[in-house]
Formats: C-alpha cells, sequence, structure tokens
C-alpha cells in the first residue's frame, strides 16, 4: 500500500490525507446521540418562538413526575419574579416622576419615600423568590434524572433479547442513555427560560403601559442583540463539530500508542513513527480549522455589535425625539431605558438558553422514543401457567430466523427443528459451529420464540408462545460461553443466580465446591468478599478457567429444573474437565435436574442419555452414544466426527511418550 505521506489537507471536506489514509475520510461515530448533530442550527429566531411551548412543556413534564412540590416552587417562584420586576419597574417610574417634579429637594424625596419601599420590598422579594426557585431547581435536577434513569433501564432489562441484539434498537439505546443526563440538564434551561421569558414579559408590559411606542423600541433594541447570539452561538457550535473530528482521530492515534494490546506490534514493527506523523497532521489540521472559524466568528461578533450599536442609537435618537416634542415626561424615558436594558439583557439569555433547551430536548425526545419502543417489545407478563411436574419441552418443526440489515432477507438458523428434552436426564447438543446449537437453547431458555407460524415449543401441553415467560426462566439455569463476568465480590458473582433471594455463604461454598471453584475461593485475599473486577482497588483478577468455574458454581446455585450448559470447559485442564462432567452427571443422578450440554470434545458426551447432533440448522439424528456409534443406525455425521477427534487424540499419545524417551535420554546418555 502506498500513500502520499501525511501533510496535504483533503480539499474542501476538510478532511487530511492522514484521516483518508487510515479511516477512508472523516472519523465520526456511529452512535445513537450523533445523530442530531447540528439539527439545531436551523432554528431560527421565529421557530425559537414557536418551539418555546413544546420545549417547556416537556421539562415542566419530566419535573412533575420527578417532584411536583419542588416544580409548584419554581413555577410560582418565576411568576412572583415577574410581578416583582414589573411592580419594581412601575415604581421606578414613580421614584423619578417625583425626583423630577417641582419644589424642593427634600420636598421631592419625602414624595419619593412610598415609591423607594416598594423598589426596595420587590428587589428583597426578588432576592427571595431566586434563592426558592434556585434551590428548588437544584432539587429537581437529580430527581429527574433518576426518574428518567429508572423508566427507561426498568423497561429495557424487561424487552425481548432480539431488541437488545438489534443495531437500531441499540442506537436508540445510546441516545436515550445521553436522554437521562439531558432530562437533568434541561430543567436549570427550562427554569433560565422561563425567567427570561417572563422578566421580558414584564418589561414589554411596562412600556406598553407608559407609552405605546416604547414596546417597538424594545424589539428595535433587542433583535439584533439575540440575533447576534444565536449567530454566536451557532459558530461556536460549527467550529467545535468542524474540529473536533481531527481531535478524535488524533486521540484515537495516541491510544494506539499506548495500548498493551498493540505494544508488541508497536516496538517490532516500527509503528510508532507511521502513526505520529499521522497525529501530527491531524492535529495541524484541527489546529488550522480552529483559527480559521475563529476568525469567521469575530467577523460575525463584529458585525452584530455594529447592527446592536446602530439599533441603540436609534432607539435612544427614538426616545430624545419623543422628549423633544413633548409626548414623554423625562421619568417616563428613563423608566424606558431601565426596561429596554432590562428587556434586552432578558431577550440575550433567553435566546441561548432556547438553543440549549432546544439541543437538550432532542435527546429527550430519544428517550422518550425508546421508552415507546421497550414497551412494544416488552416481553410479554401473565400467560399460561406450566405444569408443576414437566415430563417433557418438545419442539416441534421449529424455525427461527434471526432479523436480517434492511432491505436483506436472511435465511433461517434452525429450519424445522423437531426433538425433546425429557426431565431428569442428560441431553447433550453436538455440531459444527453454525448449526445452531446456542441458538436453540436459547429458544429453550425462552429468550427466543419461534417464527411466526413456524412450528412450536411445548412445555408439555404449554405452548411457549402463551406460556407465563417469567416461569420459563424461573425453570432454567444458563451457564453459556460467553457468560458475564459481573465487576461484584465471588460472593455475590455466584449468589446473582438467584438475585430474588438473600445470598446464602453455605449455598455459595456448596456451589464453588460443586464447580471447583472452591480452590479459586481459596487463594482469594478477602475470600467471598474480594472483588473481582480489575482496575479497582481491592479488585482482584482471575483467569478465563477460573471464572469458568465461577460460572458453572452460579448455574448451580440457582436449582434450576433445566441446567444449559454450553461450552462448559473450554477453558479448562483435562482433569478439571473431567471433574466438571462427573458433577454434571451427579446432578442429573441425584437431584433430577434435566443437564442440556452443547460441547464439541465428543467424547464429553459418552454418558449423555440422549445426543442431539444438530447440523445446517437441522436435527441430522438423534440417539444415545451406542446408538449413534452404531453402523446400522443413524447418518454417520456424529460417529465420524467421534472418530476423526479419538484418532486425533490416540496420535498424541505416542507423540508424547517419544518425547519423553528422547528427553529421558538426553539427561542420562548411559
Amino acid at each position: 500500500m502506498t500513500s502520499k505521506g501525511p501533510g496535504r489537507p483533503a480539499g474542501d471536506a476538510g478532511v487530511s490525507e492522514s484521516e483518508r489514509l487510515l479511516f477512508g475520510g472523516e472519523l465520526a461515530y456511529d452512535i445513537g446521540w450523533e445523530r442530531h448533530e447540528g439539527a439545531w442550527l436551523k432554528l431560527g429566531l421565529w421557530a425559537m418562538g414557536r418551539e418555546l411551548p413544546r420545549l417547556v412543556g416537556t421539562g415542566v413534564r419530566l419535573a412533575h413526575l420527578a417532584d411536583a412540590r419542588a416544580l409548584r416552587v419554581v413555577l410560582a417562584s418565576e411568576a412572583g419574579r415577574g410581578i416583582a420586576q414589573a411592580i419594581g419597574l412601575v415604581a421606578v417610574n414613580s421614584v423619578l416622576g417625583h425626583l423630577l417634579a417641582g419644589g424642593s429637594t427634600n420636598e421631592r424625596l419625602v414624595q419619593a419615600v412610598p415609591a423607594l419601599v416598594v423598589v426596595a420590598v420587590t428587589a428583597f422579594a426578588g432576592s427571595l423568590l431566586r434563592s426558592a426557585s434556585t434551590a428548588a431547581t437544584g432539587a429537581l435536577e437529580p430527581k429527574v434524572q433518576r426518574v428518567a434513569t429508572e423508566q427507561y433501564l426498568g423497561l429495557v432489562h424487561r424487552t425481548e433479547l432480539a431488541a437488545i441484539e438489534d443495531d437500531e434498537f441499540h442506537r436508540l439505546l445510546d441516545a436515550a442513555r445521553y436522554g437521562a443526563d439531558s432530562a437533568r440538564r434541561m430543567i436549570p434551561y427550562c427554569t433560565n427560560t422561563l425567567n427570561a421569558a417572563v422578566s421580558l414579559t414584564a418589561a414589554g408590559g411596562v412600556l406598553t403601559v407608559l407609552h405605546p411606542a416604547l414596546l417597538p423600541l424594545l424589539a428595535l433594541m433587542t433583535l439584533p442583540s439575540a440575533w447576534s447570539s444565536l449567530m454566536i452561538s451557532r459558530q461556536r457550535y460549527i467550529s467545535f463539530h468542524a474540529f473536533v473530528q481531527h481531535a478524535r482521530a488524533g486521540h484515537l492515534l495516541g491510544q494506539l500508542l499506548t495500548q498493551k494490546e498493540a505494544a508488541a506490534e508497536v516496538r517490532v514493527h516500527g509503528v510508532g513513527p507511521f502513526l505520529l506523523g499521522h497525529f501530527r497532521t491531524m492535529a495541524e489540521t484541527s489546529e488550522r480549522e480552529q483559527t480559521r472559524l475563529a476568525r469567521r466568528a469575530a467577523r460575525i461578533g463584529l458585525v452584530a455589535d455594529g447592527a446592536g450599536g446602530l439599533a441603540t442609537l436609534l432607539t435612544y435618537g427614538a426616545l430624545g425625539l419623543l422628549l423633544w416634542g413633548g409626548a414623554m415626561d423625562l421619568a417616563v424615558a428613563g423608566t424606558a431605558v431601565l426596561a429596554i436594558r432590562s428587556g434586552a439583557a432578558s431577550l440575550d439569555t433567553l435566546v441561548l438558553q432556547i438553543t440549549e433547551l432546544h439541543q437538550e430536548s432532542l435527546f429527550v425526545a430519544d428517550f422518550e422514543r425508546l421508552c415507546r419502543e421497550a414497551e412494544a417489545r416488552a416481553i410479554p407478563t401473565g400467560g399460561r401457567p406450566l405444569p408443576e411436574r414437566l415430563a417433557e419441552v418438545r419442539f416441534e418443526k421449529v424455525t427461527f430466523t434471526y432479523p436480517g440489515s434492511s432491505g436483506t432477507t436472511p435465511e433461517p438458523t434452525l429450519r424445522e427443528v423437531s426433538l425433546s428434552f425429557p426431565t431428569g436426564k442428560i441431553i447433550a447438543l453436538v455440531g459444527e459451529n453454525g448449526a445452531g446449537k446456542s441458538t436453540l437453547v436459547k429458544l429453550l431458555a425462552g429468550l427466543y420464540l419461534p417464527d411466526d407460524g413456524s412450528g412450536t415449543i411445548w412445555w408439555d401441553d404449554v405452548d411457549a408462545r402463551t406460556a407465563d415467560r417469567d416461569q420459563v426462566f424461573g425453570r432454567v439455569a444458563l451457564m453459556s460461553q460467553d457468560f458475564y463476568h459481573w465487576p461484584f465480590t465471588f460472593r455475590v458473582n455466584v449468589g446473582i443466580g438467584r438475585p430474588g433471594r438473600p445470598i446464602d455463604d453455605r449455598a455459595v461454598g456448596d456451589a464453588a465446591g460443586f464447580s471447583g471453584a472452591d480452590r479459586v475461593l481459596a487463594e482469594l485475599p478477602r475470600g467471598l468478599g474480594t472483588l473481582l473486577a480489575r482496575g479497582y482497588r481491592g479488585g482482584h483478577q482471575i483467569s478465563g478457567g477460573q471464572w469458568q468455574r465461577i460460572g458453572i458454581a452460579r448455574a448451580k446455585y440457582r436449582q434450576a429444573e433445566i441446567l444449559i450448559v454450553d461450552e462448559p470447559t473450554s477453558a479448562l485442564d483435562a482433569v478439571a474437565e473431567q471433574r466438571v462432567f462427573d458433577r454434571i452427571r451427579a446432578l442429573a443422578a441425584t437431584s433430577g435436574q434435566t443437564i442440556v450440554l452443547i460441547t464439541h470434545r465428543l467424547h464429553s458426551v459418552r454418558h449423555a442419555d440422549l445426543i442431539h447432533v444438530l447440523k445446517d440448522g437441522r436435527v441430522a439424528e438423534s440417539g444415545n452414544f451406542e446408538e449413534l456409534m452404531d453402523t446400522a443406525t443413524g447418518t454417520g455425521d456424529f460417529r465420524e466426527a467421534y472418530l476423526v477427534q479419538a484418532a486425533a487424540f490416540d496420535a498424541a499419545i505416542p507423540a508424547q511418550q517419544a518425547g519423553d524417551h528422547d528427553t529421558a535420554r538426553a539427561e542420562d546418555p548411559a
């Protein structure tokens, strides 16, 4: 592969040649919260006015769910502040009228005292109301975030597994996580927006009362300032998103140079200078972009300031003409100046808060959409109860298809599968990778349902589609090949098999003894209370084989009627593997558990009561070990695979013995 080397920007797109070479273009996230990038750039002043009720309504609804009392305090405080501000402006006008009237200074001051008292009282009341609003808003923020987070988590953990495995649902989930944080941030933005809107309304109302011509003057004064605030905010947003892609790409290269996973190849292949050269190119591209956009923002600010200055000149000129012509008293003009300045500041604040509020509301809308999607894709509650004494689980012509990408028609993973799982027996599922074994046990566990109109899973005489799914889950313990390593203590990693009950340390110890995890436990510095999570203080790291023993102990601790173990010994040594299989057989013999075993090591299924062989999503043959090995019965798929594995094992033994013999001769030439 050749390249033009790091250095030249890639034309109008602003993507450096390094980014084109390494990433094929701009390095952009493909996650839910990125979908709204630039959405509010289309929002103008008129659109802001139309959007304001909806945006504030969203924040108010979330706040009402979290703490209705605190919300009432906020609304009452902000309304009170607006009323106090309006009364204060009217009182200021009265004060100015008395001070500018005829008579001695003492007389004018005495006459102005009542109005001054009103000004002081309204200012004090405004301060108290602001403090009350601030306290209530501070109480609302964490409550809103908690309520929103609990709402979507409570719904998502009850959705069908197919939803969690859906990429589009996961993108929406990413955005919803961000939306829960946005819900919290919306509360102060809503409060500030309400405050600015009420203050602007109060100023406009007072000006209208003082003189009909003053309200247009307020608009003349404030609109250029509002336009300036909007344009500068947009420019900052554009600037950030224009250079952040280069910074993101450079950050990725920095991670690659320091990650332990890439460290060996970085050193042996001399990758460091290559990545550093491209890092420099991306950083320089980012710097040029930031400089260019900063200059543009300065030009916009200069134009906006000029427009604002002209509007101010025209406003005060109009006030002067009204005074000159006797259409307005000097006291009214002074009050108008204060009201106009207050209104302009309020409108600036309003524009900035609405832009932030709009941005956050997009993610809150995603949060709401996720909640609707999660409700629509929820696991049904209730249903037919399962038999108390189950005889078997039976698949009849079951077909299952994973959802495909948009515009594609996926092929079924399982095709008309018919087989049975008699209770109290050891049933093995074997077959090549991709044969459908793991999918089949997920259907057995109730995680999936067959395709519509494509077969039935019977729990005795109860159809899994109409069964109480919680009862299905309650009958099953699942120890899959990729079981989760919870970042909790040893005790909880085993006890989480039955999370609805208090954890019994004795039962945890028994389960650990069953799986061989008792030897893992003996080596842990804090015993059952040892945190099994790397990177935390007191955390302890264990090997994959040790985790597998814990996973088996977790499944044992659950004490379910059906125990599904998917490749349970892939990370264990031969001795530990044999011990696990011995214990699995003992479980079926002594406790009556049904064991469903998936393994590629066919010697491990010799003692299974029933073996189902899957091939290309179908059942190739079924029977016990003797029946499948008999040349007169079956298809030979199991027998052929078993003999291949046995031959490889037999060939390895003489080679090992020969190696031991050569070593002995080298150590003792005599």
